[in-house]
């Protein structure tokens, strides 16, 4: 059956599957409600939808036994991680397994002088730095929550450090995946770099488990820089802390970290985070090498600020002092909700060319001011990504009318840039609709053709980035 096709599993197929599961997995195949919905769990605006049963597999065998069973009776399986993702990647519209990998945590191989770890897919970044510190190693990505890395694979993540490390993409070397008919594959070697076929790990990762499911996973490593530095420095205007983000990027300094926070954000995270930050729109900077290194960049980036208006500017070397401060970043989804009780939020994860970002910043700023809302704006912003999070009352047609129709613009204003709908949160359910207008019709039917190539059935994750 194609994904466009599918309805939910017949209440016999459903008792069949269940049965055999629970034969095989005892009390990891769960079936209570409560589990059920955290694994529908969403953390926007988008509505819960559940799973029939989940599974908590051990190892790729326990993968292969459920993507069997799975295909054998025609029913969906949908991958979960730890539940952080915004698009609703995690919903099972159709019904369903949901495989839940938190207990795959094994971090099975580090090649310290490659640079490069293997690991299961329930390892958790923080699991993986922590196991890595002393080895003077660390993986650079970091989308804010604790997410899996299997599920920061899936949604090639980014986060944070991705104006030096890159994303996902770009630290995704090899996986192993269980193919929908439970074959296992794996998408290349630890090789640097290869020419032999096709690119199959960049086919898995981003696709949202809509192809396989990801078992193992080989990820570059970084040494821990010798001298880290935090700062934050405040602006007139978010144009201006735009600009001077735009002008250090251009300028070549080397940046970790450079973080936008609008001033009504910044208010946000003074009261959430119990901080004192001056309460206008603000630059949350992290620099990484050498003494002699990072004391440059910083002068160096000191220099542009002020060019722009940039004052304030407070610095922080102790990591306690860094963690806290990042730690406030983390918690701005958080922040947000709270300036407004009892709303949730709708987060837009626009990225366009850096040369547009300061412009596309202010007529959004703009557009929010009009539209009358409360929006805080918060933004990875050294590689031109940033995020809106209006508060919306659900039970408020009007109200949920009118974000809707304000964050459809924040969509076109990004196209029409050269920029992109979802930097890094992904399609899942929520973006869909985006993606005709994005790539067009024809890269839009090559990706449902990827899709029924590789997953015939349409059990993978149905309903997610593709209609079929």
């Amino acid at each position: 059956m194609s994904a466009s096709a599918r309805t939910r599993p017949s209440p016999e197929v459903l008792s069949a599957v269940t049965a055999e599961l629970q034969a095989l997995f005892g009390n990891r195949a769960v079936t209570s409600e409560a589990v059920r919905q955290q694994h529908g769990h969403t953390l926007t605006v988008i509505a819960n939808q559940p799973p029939d049963i989940v599974v908590f597999p051990q190892d790729v065998d326990d993968c292969v036994a459920v993507m069997k069973l799975a295909a054998k009776h025609d029913v969906p399986v949908i991958p979960f991680g730890t539940g952080t993702s915004l698009e609703g990647h995690v919903n099972a519209p159709h019904g369903g397994i949901s495989v839940d990998t938190s207990l795959m945590k094994a971090i099975i191989e580090v090649h310290a002088e490659d640079l490069d770890v293997v690991v299961e897919p329930g390892v958790t970044r923080k699991q993986l730095n922590e196991y890595l510190r002393d080895m003077g190693l660390f993986f650079p990505i970091d989308p804010g929550a604790d997410a899996s890395i299997g599920g920061m694979a899936s949604t090639r993540a980014s986060g944070t450090n991705a104006v030096r490390y890159g994303t996902m993409k770009d630290n995704v070397i090899a996986l192993e995946v269980v193919l929908p008919n439970g074959e296992v594959i794996e998408t290349s070697r630890r090789a640097k770099k290869s020419s032999a076929g096709y690119d199959l790990t960049h086919l898995f990762v981003g696709s949202e488990g809509t192809l396989g499911l990801i078992t193992k996973v080989t990820l570059k490593l970084h040494g821990i820089p010798e001298a880290i530095s935090a700062a934050v420095c405040s602006f007139p205007s978010v144009k201006a802390a735009a600009d001077t983000t735009i002008a250090a990027i251009q300028s070549g300094i080397p940046l970790a970290r450079i973080e936008l926070l609008d001033e009504v954000q910044v208010r946000a995270v003074n009261v959430y985070s119990k901080l004192a930050l001056p309460e206008s729109p603000l630059l949350l900077l992290e620099f990484h090498g050498t003494d002699a290194g990072v004391a440059e960049q910083v002068e160096r980036f000191r220099a542009i600020a002020d060019d722009f208006g940039g004052g304030n500017f407070e610095w922080a070397v102790k990591a306690e002092d860094r963690t806290r401060l990042w730690q406030a970043r983390h918690d701005a989804y958080w922040a947000a909700l709270a300036l407004r009780p009892g709303t949730k939020s709708q987060s837009s994860d626009v990225c366009v060319p850096l040369s547009r970002l300061a412009e596309c910043i202010d007529e959004t700023k703009k557009d929010i001011v009009e539209t009358g809302l409360v929006a805080p704006i918060v933004g990875h912003v050294g590689d031109g990504n940033f995020h809106v999070l209006p508060l919306m009352d659900e039970n408020d047609p009007a109200d949920v009318a009118r974000v809707t129709a304000f964050m459809g613009r924040i969509v076109d204003r990004a196209l029409a840039m050269g920029g992109t709908c979802t930097g890094e949160h992904g399609v899942g359910q929520g973006k869909m609709k985006y993606l005709k207008a994005e790539h067009g019709a024809a890269a839009l039917a090559l990706m449902g053709a990827l899709k029924r190539a590789v997953d015939p059935a349409g059990i993978m994750n149905p309903g997610k980035i593709v209609a079929g």
